[in-house]
């Protein structure tokens, strides 16, 4: 809640609502944003996760030409893990896990990930109220790494407890590219600035655990994984107006 709060503060404290003139000319301006995409892993992503969820914050400049250059900063999240293999060792007759107190464990899989971009981009004003507002095309180059999260709640259990954890996690690291098509939408006036579409990421990544300890005998491969991503995109734009200077006249 106190993030929330703070953010608010942040766009209360960045929005002008000066009139721009943003209904018949391009504009440059710097702007902030957030964002929300909903991820369907496929490719070796795929044999790993199911549904994935990423909330990012971006920020960049817009230029007089509708040309757009930025960084954004993405945390990827979910519950919903295909490879859960390297349990089967530690779950009992009964379909449990013991803790080390002799009682069943509480284990949770969770996909946890991050990745960052350098973004270009270009607005087209096609079926637009405005010159500032089109279809939107974006590339974006950078990094990422994901990996399986566990945890044991309120339970001890050794195994999967500070270290020996990272036996377990498959930890991958690598480039990514990344594509978003969609519409942006530039308001006339008010906050209401936003764009929606369909995103597509390519990692190029790497395992980087030495030994998976559920499979010791058998090397890690150290291939380069083609982890895909593709899904739907929406995001808040908040541009940074400079204010405009008043207007004084003399008789």
């Amino acid at each position: 809640m106190k993030r929330i709060l703070f953010l608010c503060t942040l766009f209360f404290s960045f929005i002008t609502f000066s009139q721009r003139n943003v209904a018949d000319t391009i504009i440059g301006t710097p702007y902030v944003g957030v964002q929300y995409t909903a991820v369907f892993p496929r490719g070796d992503l795929a044999d790993r996760y199911g549904f994935l969820n990423q909330i990012g914050a971006f920020a960049g400049y817009k230029t007089a030409k509708n040309w757009i250059y930025g960084l954004d900063g993405n945390f990827i999240f979910g519950n919903r893990i295909n490879d859960n293999s390297f349990l089967d060792n530690f779950i009992t007759a009964g379909g449990t896990i013991t803790a080390a107190s002799g009682a069943p464990a509480t284990v949770l899989l969770l996909s946890r990930g991050f990745y960052g971009n350098v973004t270009v981009g270009k607005i087209i004003p096609v079926l637009s109220p405005n010159p500032n507002s089109g279809l939107m095309f974006k590339f974006g180059i950078g990094y990422i790494y994901h990996k399986i999260r566990i945890e044991t709640q309120e339970d001890f259990v050794p195994q999967f407890e500070e270290e020996y954890k990272k036996g377990y996690d498959r930890l991958t690291i690598g480039l990514s590219t990344s594509q978003f098509v969609g519409y942006s939408f530039m308001a006339n006036r008010g906050v209401y600035n936003f764009y929606a579409g369909f995103y597509f990421n390519q990692g190029f990544t790497r395992n980087q655990r030495d030994l998976f300890w559920d499979q010791p005998e058998i090397p890690v491969s150290k291939d380069i994984r083609l982890d895909l991503q593709f899904g739907l995109r929406a995001g808040w734009l908040i541009p940074i107006y400079k204010r405009q200077p008043k207007e004084f006249y003399f008789n």
